[in-house]
């Protein structure tokens, strides 16, 4: 949620940033209802201070007559205090969901663009692979290998389904494993095993509704939500704390299931592994002190975790710079990471083969003032902290370069040397 004080200091900052983002925010309306929140405040806190000094001088009067007089007046005001605080807390109540649509404005270096399709590229890492024979999609190679079923997937749950079967389903553990050995064992995360199931608030505390409701499954019988990333429960576990500064930074990384509805993409990736319903994903989320160059340096180091994962897998990848239009309603700025997928090439654009495997986001405090979450700094003032989070890898999507990039021509998949510890040396799949 964005700072109300500054939002009513910098209306045209909010009504900028809306615009860059394609949300559609009547800031005007927020003003007039906030200037009805502070008016109905005022006149509740104005009549509550008379009713209790009317009712201190109840004692001290002097004769019946003037205790009397007292009395009517405190009786005069008790109707009045509660209507003054049933307006206040209505107009409190009409300002939150307004607030709640208000999104970060993006920052001065994320690039001006309308969707995905104006996003920059900023770098890449290794070189495409040139095959000897016509290289088949992970689809073919899947089935051919007798390590991915769709059929079977469609038939107990619907579209964008599938079973991962023997070594496919040993290389997805794999790659989740190489993840979170390297994010606990070499960079100091703390582990969590975090709830997929969760209360409306660590949906809204995080930023995921009211913008993107429509993504996420509703188990209505309970009222509860199934998340779509780790970042939901790493994020509000110190929901409504107030840390101390020297506990920060706070690591954390996880692997959950994930669910998303897809709504709004029918007919597009319904085939194979890119765009499905459930998967797997190790997640690290860092909460920082309220301070925008860290924040900065965090999202540059937690990308860095990502770009590794792929270096030791040796797929070749690119780093892009999401412009307005496409990083979303709470994000400050937000990088992802493109991976060569051979099958995704059109062959009248050489640079169409990439498909986004990982996310990196900086938040400041977007998330924290939605969720409470404060530290008490070292000055003894109370801050909201500031939040990161990045995909570290999502799988069975990785499964789609891996088995692309690494078919030999008999239909056989080479297994990244990475991932052999954890498939006791296997070193191919036939």
């Amino acid at each position: 949620m964005v700072d109300l004080k500054d939002l009513r200091e910098n209306p045209d900052k909010y009504r900028r940033g809306a615009e860059r983002k394609n949300v559609r925010v009547d800031v005007d309306a927020i003003l007039r209802a906030d200037e009805q929140r502070v008016s109905a405040q005022k006149e509740f806190e104005r009549l509550r201070t008379e009713q209790n000094e009317a009712s201190k001088l109840i004692g001290k009067a002097k004769d019946a007559s003037e205790r009397d007089n007292l009395k009517l007046k405190a009786a005069d005001l008790k109707p009045r205090v509660k209507d003054a605080e049933d307006r206040m807390k209505a107009a409190e109540a009409s300002l939150l969901p307004l607030l709640l649509q208000v999104p970060q404005p993006p920052d001065d270096d994320v690039p001006v663009g309308r969707d995905a399709s104006e996003n920059v590229v900023l770098y890449r890492w290794g070189t495409p692979r040139k095959f000897e024979f016509k290289p088949r999609g992970h689809i073919e190679l899947g089935k051919a290998l007798d390590i991915l079923d769709f059929d079977a997937g469609v038939r107990l749950a619907g579209t964008r389904s599938y079973f991962l079967k023997g070594a496919g389903a040993e290389l997805h553990h794999a790659v989740l494993r190489l993840a979170m050995d390297m994010m606990t064992r070499e960079k100091g995360f703390t582990a969590l095993t975090v709830p997929v199931l969760v209360r409306e608030v660590a949906m809204q505390g995080t930023g995921f509704f009211p913008a993107g409701r429509e993504q996420t499954y509703h188990v209505t019988a309970d009222d509860l939500f199934l998340t779509g990333t780790g970042e939901v429960g790493l994020t509000a576990y110190h929901m409504d704390e107030v840390l101390e500064e020297k506990e920060l930074p706070k690591q954390y990384t996880t692997v959950s299931t994930c669910f998303r509805r897809e709504a709004g993409t029918y007919g597009k990736d319904t085939a194979g592994l890119y765009r499905v319903h459930q998967f797997d994903k190790c997640e690290q989320v860092v909460i920082c002190r309220n301070d925008v160059d860290e924040s900065k340096r965090w999202h540059q180091e937690m990308l860095g975790y990502s770009e590794e994962v792929l270096k030791r897998l040796n797929l070749p990848y690119r780093v892009i710079q999401c412009c307005t239009g496409d990083i979303g309603v709470k994000n400050a700025a937000m990088m992802d990471i493109e991976t060569w997928m051979p099958s995704r090439q059109n062959e009248s654009d050489p640079d169409s083969g990439y498909g986004e495997t990982h996310s990196a986001s900086r938040l400041y405090e977007f998330q924290a003032r939605r969720l409470n979450l404060r530290y008490k700094g070292a000055d003894g003032k109370i801050r909201f902290c500031h939040t990161l989070n990045n995909t570290v890898v999502a799988s069975p999507r990785i499964l789609i370069p891996i088995l692309e990039n690494y078919q030999n021509a008999d239909g056989s998949v080479t297994v990244p040397e990475a991932l052999r510890p954890y498939l006791n040396g296997r070193d191919r799949i036939a």
